[in-house]
């Protein structure tokens, strides 16, 4: 039977596991090191999860999640489909300034299951978003009426996706945060009608 306790316990663990993963990369973290940050015996640590590898899916899992929610969030509170975009492209953007090269590298080398876990509940979940803006900016007359929110949500996706190939993008010459910020523009400008134009001009850049 799980209790509230361990439950607490638990998703604390997941907390820093999440945090020292993104931060320090993955290959570079133990369970030892993560057992020492929380103050608790690695035998303990592995009362909660089988692995290492365990530890990372659920950990990742639980990343993506919080940042859902976050979106859901932002989603909510914003006027209109530019204003909603812009302030993910915000959030987006701090994420990845807080996120390790390392951590993306580990995770597609030698963690290859977690990263295609990772990578399908982002690609799923952008899809829906996108998709719900662009109808929601095209009914505000702040996106052009002529485009067609599938065709634009799959070349964004495409797009992003090419964000983590080494070979197109080196991190070293092209830091993501960078990428995103220009994409983010480049994506608006063709969709935004001459209104929505005009309306991107008086929010602030991400």
């Amino acid at each position: 039977m799980t209790t509230p306790a361990h439950t607490y316990a638990k998703q604390s663990i997941l907390k820093k596991a999440e945090a020292l993963f993104l931060r320090l990369g993955i290959k570079s973290v133990s369970m030892e090191d993560v057992a020492g940050e929380l103050g608790i015996s690695k035998k303990t640590l592995y009362q909660f999860f089988e692995s290492k590898e365990d530890l990372l899916f659920q950990a990742m899992r639980e990343h993506h999640c919080e940042r859902s929610e976050e979106v859901s969030s932002i989603c909510n509170r914003s006027e209109d489909a530019l204003q909603e975009i812009l302030n993910i492209a915000r959030v987006v953007i701090l994420h990845i300034q807080q996120i390790s090269p390392a951590a993306i590298f580990d995770l597609k080398k030698y963690y290859p299951e977690a990263w295609a876990m990772v990578e399908d509940l982002r690609r799923d979940h952008i899809y829906k978003v996108l998709r719900e803006n662009i109808e929601k900016g095209i009914h505000q007359g702040l996106y052009r009426e002529d485009i067609d929110p599938e065709i634009i949500t799959r070349f964004y996706l495409s797009s992003i996706s090419s964000f983590s190939d080494e070979n197109l993008f080196p991190s070293v010459e092209f830091p993501r945060d960078r990428l995103f910020r220009e994409f983010i523009f480049y994506h608006l400008r063709g969709v935004v009608s001459a209104r929505g134009l005009e309306k991107l001009k008086e929010y602030e850049t991400p």
